[in-house]
């Protein structure tokens, strides 16, 4: 059975953890503790040199690190996916801007915010401020396509929403008021109402 070596709280090891229970896909899982230098062993830094989790450990003895490649290897072939060249497009489209657009922002705020050690969170405070801004452009983006669209990527529910789902449901802990994104705050409902959907906060 692969093994996901993850982080309960972190929003990337959530959206693995979601895709898999919606493709009834088995997983185990190792945690490893926020503040507890588990990720810079030697040990795990052989398993990936990047040395963060999630890391999905196959069977086959191989490891894939980072979330949207672990999302597009579980998905590979199955109704997550998008099945035409445009749709897959559209689904990595989303997942890089969440990467790059939305979670150097939104995520970082809500470790920053709400997990951090208050001593090292004093040293940040002067970035809250371009954390919110570009936390707040970017789903300012995720509402403009909402407005016209229920999901971002093939006509519907995918790893592209699951990408997107995993830190934006859970802003609020880095201080961003969803209430200012009506879109984006029905796209949240919609993702919730998906089958064999599980909360961030439920161990597998």
């Amino acid at each position: 059975m692969p093994v996901l070596h993850q982080m309960q709280m972190s929003g990337n090891c959530y959206k693995v953890r979601l895709a898999a229970r919606q493709l009834g896909i088995p997983l185990a899982v190792k945690d490893y503790g926020l503040h507890d230098g588990a990720t810079r062993t030697a040990e795990f830094l052989a398993r990936n040199p990047n040395g963060r989790v999630p890391l999905l450990e196959l069977d086959d003895g191989r490891f894939l690190p980072e979330s949207g490649a672990i999302l597009w290897y579980l998905s590979d072939g199955t109704r997550l996916q998008p099945q035409d060249s445009w749709g897959r497009a559209e689904a990595l489209q989303w997942m890089f801007f969440e990467q790059y657009s939305h979670e150097p922002y939104i995520a970082v705020a809500r470790f920053w915010l709400a997990y951090a050690p208050k001593e090292e969170f004093e040293k940040k405070r002067p970035l809250v401020g371009e954390w919110h801004a570009k936390g707040h452009a970017a789903l300012g983006v995720m509402e403009s396509h909402l407005e016209k669209h229920d999901w971002f990527a093939g006509g519907r529910y995918s790893i592209a929403d699951i990408a997107l789902y995993g830190y934006t449901h859970c802003a609020a802990e880095g201080g961003f008021d969803l209430a200012r994104y009506p879109a984006v705050t029905a796209w949240l409902a919609r993702v919730a109402r998906e089958p064999d959907h599980t909360l961030l906060s439920e161990t597998w």
